[in-house]
C-alpha cells in the first residue's frame, strides 16, 4: 500500500497554513493521502495575524477562524518554537518529507538610505509593530515620549502606526494588548502625527477600509491639505481602472473640504513630499527635511527643489518590510526573496532545487492583503503535485512522522503542538475574562511554553 505524500512547511503563518489547505484540497489527498507538517520558530501559530497586524483589527484576526479549521484537520500537525536554520536544517527536512515548502514572512524593516536615519528617535515600524503585537523576542518597553511624529510612507503599515500613536490606551485596552503594551501607551505623550507619501492620493497604497477606520476614533482627527489633491493623466487613468484607488482618492478628497474638528490628536496625511534627511542634534531626532515633488504626467513625481523642514521628535519608517535569508537557499538580496519559477526554489544556472519550494512573502515579497498569499499558495501546490505526478521529486529515508518527533526529541528540541495552542488559547482567554476582554496575549516565549505543556 503506498504510504501518503509528505510535505514539509516551514512557517506556520496564513501563507503556510493555505498551502496546507491547497495540498489537503487536491486528489493526490484522496490517494495516496497527504500529511502535512509545520514548523514554526514561534511558539504560537498565525505568523503576522498575531504578531503584525495591529491589534486593533479584530476583524482581520477573524481569518484566524478559516486558519484553525486547517491546523483542526487530523493530517497536520504542528511543530512550534522550531526554529529552521538552528533546531532543524534542510538536509533534515530532505530525510524525512517528500517535499519542503517555506512559507517564512518578513519581520525586518526595509532600509531607508537618507543621513540621520540612525539618530536616537528613528524608529522602523516593524519593530514597533512587533512590540505592541507583544511579540516575546523584542524589548517590554518603547520609548513614546514625542509629541510630534514623522510616519514616512503611505500603506496600510504607516496607518497601524499613526492609529496606534494617535489611539489612547484606554481605547486599545478592550483589545488583546498585554499589561506592558497598555502600560507603556498610557506613557504615551503624542499629539500630532505627520505621515508622508511622496507622491499623490492617486499612488497611496492604503486600503479604502482601513483608511477610512482612521477617522473613526473619538480621539482623531484627520486632516489632509487641500493644496496635496492633484491628479495628472496617469494618476486619473489609475482612478479610472482601479476601484479601490478611486476609493481612496475620494476619501482623502472628502477630509481636505471639511472644516478641522476639535479632537485631541491629529494625523495629517501629507502627499507630494519626499524624504531627504532625518535631522538631529546631539544625537537625537529634532526633524525631518522633505522636498517637494509635483506630478510629471505619468503618474510619478520629480523634484521641486522646494524643501521644508518640518519639527519632529520621532520619525518611523513605514517604507516596507523585509524577509531574513534561509540557510542553505538561494536569494535575492534586493529584492529579499527566495528565486522561483511558480513556486519551485530556482538556484543559479536556473536549475530546480530539487522538492524545494517557495510561496507568500519569501516568494514574491512582502506586498498585497494576507488573502493575497491564498493564489500564491494553490500554485506553488500546484507545480508540487505536478513534479510529484511525473516522479520528481526526491525519496525521503525516513518518511515516518514517527521519525521526526524522534529527531526533536533527541535534538533536545523543546517545540509546541498544535493541541499545545489550544491550551495557550484557554490561558490567554483566562486571562481577559475578568476584564470582559476576548483574551490577554502572554508575552514571554517561556510563559507561552509552559501554558502550551511543552
Amino acid at each position: 500500500m503506498p504510504r501518503p505524500l509528505r510535505v514539509a512547511i516551514v512557517g506556520a503563518g496564513p501563507a503556510g497554513i493555505y498551502a496546507a489547505d491547497a495540498l489537503l484540497k487536491s486528489d493526490v489527498a484522496a490517494d495516496p493521502g497527504v500529511s502535512v507538517d509545520l514548523f514554526e520558530r514561534m511558539p504560537a501559530p498565525f505568523g503576522l495575524i498575531r504578531y503584525g497586524v495591529a491589534p486593533d483589527h479584530p476583524r482581520i484576526k477573524g481569518i484566524v477562524t478559516a486558519l484553525h479549521q486547517v491546523l483542526d484537520k487530523p493530517q497536520v500537525r504542528l511543530f512550534g518554537n522550531v526554529d529552521y536554520g538552528t533546531d532543524v536544517h534542510l538536509d533534515d527536512l530532505r530525510a524525512f518529507y517528500d517535499a519542503v515548502i517555506f512559507s517564512t514572512g518578513a519581520m525586518a524593516d526595509r532600509e531607508l538610505r537618507i543621513p540621520g536615519v540612525d539618530l536616537d528617535g528613528s524608529y522602523g515600524a516593524a519593530d514597533f509593530a512587533s512590540w505592541y503585537d507583544g511579540h516575546p523576542d523584542v524589548p517590554r518597553t518603547w520609548p513614546l515620549h514625542a509629541e510630534k511624529v514623522a510616519v514616512l510612507g503611505v500603506g496600510n503599515v504607516a496607518l497601524d502606526i499613526s492609529r496606534i500613536l494617535a489611539k489612547t490606551a484606554d481605547e486599545l485596552l478592550p483589545t488583546e494588548i498585554p499589561p506592558n503594551v497598555y502600560e507603556g501607551l498610557k506613557a504615551n505623550r503624542a499629539k500630532e502625527i505627520h505621515v508622508f507619501g511622496r507622491r499623490g492620493p492617486a499612488q497611496a497604497k492604503f486600503s479604502p477600509m482601513e483608511l477610512r477606520e482612521l477617522d473613526h476614533s473619538p480621539s482623531i482627527e484627520v486632516i489632509v491639505n487641500p493644496e496635496d489633491i492633484d491628479y495628472d493623466e496617469g494618476s486619473i487613468a489609475e482612478r479610472r481602472g482601479n476601484k479601490q484607488t478611486d476609493m481612496v482618492a475620494k476619501t482623502l478628497e472628502n477630509w481636505a473640504i471639511r472644516d478641522i474638528g476639535d479632537r485631541p490628536h491629529r494625523i495629517y496625511l501629507h502627499f507630494f513630499e519626499s524624504p531627504v534627511e532625518i535631522l538631529g542634534e546631539d544625537g537625537k531626532v529634532v526633524g525631518l527635511r522633505t522636498e517637494r515633488t509635483e506630478l510629471d504626467g505619468t503618474g510619478n513625481v520629480k523634484g521641486t527643489g522646494t524643501y521644508t523642514d518640518w519639527e519632529v521628535d520621532a520619525v518611523y519608517r513605514a517604507v516596507g518590510y523585509l524577509s531574513d535569508k534561509l540557510p542553505k537557499l538561494p536569494w535575492d538580496i534586493e529584492s529579499g526573496t527566495v528565486p522561483d519559477e511558480g513556486g519551485r526554489v530556482i538556484e543559479e544556472g536556473g536549475t530546480h532545487l530539487q522538492s524545494v519550494y517557495v510561496t507568500g512573502w519569501i516568494r514574491r515579497g512582502p506586498v498585497g492583503l494576507i488573502g493575497h498569499t491564498k493564489g500564491d499558495a494553490n500554485e506553488t501546490v500546484a507545480n508540487l503535485l505536478d513534479d510529484f505526478a511525473h516522479e520528481r521529486l526526491h525519496t525521503p529515508v525516513s518518511p515516518g512522522p514517527e521519525a521526526v518527533d524522534a529527531f526533536l526529541a533527541e535534538r533536545g528540541v523543546r517545540f509546541t503542538t498544535w493541541e499545545g495552542w489550544y491550551k495557550l488559547d484557554a490561558a490567554e482567554r483566562a486571562l481577559g475574562e475578568p476584564q470582559g476582554r476576548e483574551r490577554v496575549k502572554i508575552v514571554e516565549r517561556e510563559d507561552m511554553l509552559r501554558e502550551s505543556g511543552a
